[in-house]
């Protein structure tokens, strides 16, 4: 980022579907909290999310985070496939299991379209597991593309098939 750009607020989703699913949610908020030009403001709460578009994964573990940005939206995903493959993400097929994934949920009101980067994120819209954690922490945001705010979106989203519950450790 030069100068003449402004610090913008960034949303991440995070999610873990293998090992210690909140130890790796923590974990990964942590990297991203000691990432230069990254600072986590809020966090949702965490939920127990129904894998979706998959069948015989075990459920995963979600939620999302506000960030306050001082680096590029590009330099802000360079760091997050970082931090997953430090983590032990193995990218092997599409929406397979993972210890740790991170995802570009919006960033400003950006909108950007090339190869490896998509914002806001092209499926965000469609999946509870990303709009739950994410109205907890902006309802009243508004998509970029799309023109309705994320409660407005996560009314008009379906519960079956994508159920999500609060996560209670114990």
């Amino acid at each position: 980022m030069n100068a003449s750009e402004t610090t913008k607020t960034a949303y991440v989703g995070i999610g873990s579907n293998l090992g210690d699913k909140l130890g790796n949610c923590v974990n990964a908020i942590d990297l991203i909290e000691k990432t230069p030009g990254l600072h986590v403001t809020a966090t949702s709460p965490l939920y127990r999310t129904e894998p979706v578009g998959v069948q015989g994964q075990d459920w995963y573990l979600n939620g999302a985070m506000a960030l306050s940005l001082h680096i590029s939206t590009h330099t802000l995903l360079a760091s997050l496939l970082d931090i997953e493959e430090k983590m032990g993400r193995k990218r092997q097929k599409k929406w397979d299991s993972r210890v740790i994934d991170l995802d570009i949920l919006l960033s400003g009101q950006e909108i950007i379209k090339e190869e490896g980067l998509t914002v806001p994120h092209p499926l965000m819209h469609l999946r509870r597991f990303v709009l739950v954690p994410l109205a907890q922490l902006a309802p009243g945001l508004t998509h970029p593309t799309l023109g309705m705010t994320i409660g407005e979106l996560l009314a008009g989203l379906p519960e079956k098939g994508q159920t999500v519950t609060p996560f209670r450790v114990g």
